[in-house]
């Protein structure tokens, strides 16, 4: 009997610059796991082409015309036909003041434009099996000073949802601020000497509780509602 073939990690790429689509998609699709769908040179063609294709992966610049790649991310993040759809953003800057409204609108993780090939693909497979891409440094930084500083956006932050935490046992809370720190869940069990699967059904029990869609929307519920601090 023949084993069946594993559907390839279908990408969309979203980028108003012809050269940085052509050098992904040439990267992307010598990979045999992983299938370029389309490309949009902005954030109401990404969002239009997303619904068409309905992709595993979307890399998502951040400065775009027309529609930029923030309120391109709410939309995809938010539409019932996409549940499955993850979103990347991309940006050239280490603190971009923008990707963190990115992630706060759903996107699972940012990254540098100058990050090593084998990085990129090695983050396309991570963010497709669920992952999010929280373990740089550089991801820490930014939402600290995100924190300390404010948005650069004129809309201000939404208030604590205390409703939310008050339904957090103590150790959900505990857990919730490790996440928050960027620590993975084998680093939490360390820390508070539990097993690893005691600490994702924790983990588990945030995302429902919380209405996270992945790690990174944690990260930022921990940090705008004062679970952590900068």
């Amino acid at each position: 009997m023949t084993a069946a073939v594993a559907r390839p990690v279908r990408v969309l790429l979203v980028d108003d610059q012809t050269l940085v689509r052509a050098g992904f998609r040439a990267l992307l699709d010598s990979e045999p796991d992983i299938e370029v769908v389309g490309e949009a040179v902005d954030g109401e063609q990404a969002v239009a082409m997303a619904v068409a294709t309905v992709p595993d992966v979307v890399l998502m610049d951040v400065r775009m015309p027309r529609v930029d790649g923030l309120a391109a991310t709410a939309r995809i993040t938010g539409d019932a036909r996409l549940t499955g759809t993850r979103v990347v953003v991309l940006t050239t800057f280490e603190l971009d003041e923008y990707v963190f409204g990115a992630l706060r609108a759903g996107a699972s993780g940012f990254l540098l434009k100058d990050i090593e090939p084998v990085a990129l693909i090695e983050a396309v497979r991570l963010v497709h099996e669920g992952q999010a891409l929280l373990a740089p440094q550089v991801t820490r930084r930014l939402i600290e000073a995100y924190v300390a500083t404010g948005p650069a956006a004129p809309a201000p932050p939404p208030p604590p949802d205390s409703a939310r935490l008050a339904e957090l046992t103590p150790r959900e809370r505990e857990v919730l601020g490790l996440v928050g720190r960027g620590m993975s869940n084998h680093e939490i069990a360390e820390h508070l000497v539990l097993s690893p699967l005691t600490v994702k059904t924790h983990v588990s029990r945030l995302f429902l509780k919380l209405g996270a869609r992945d790690r990174a929307q944690l990260v930022v519920t921990a940090y705008e509602t004062g679970v952590i601090g900068a």
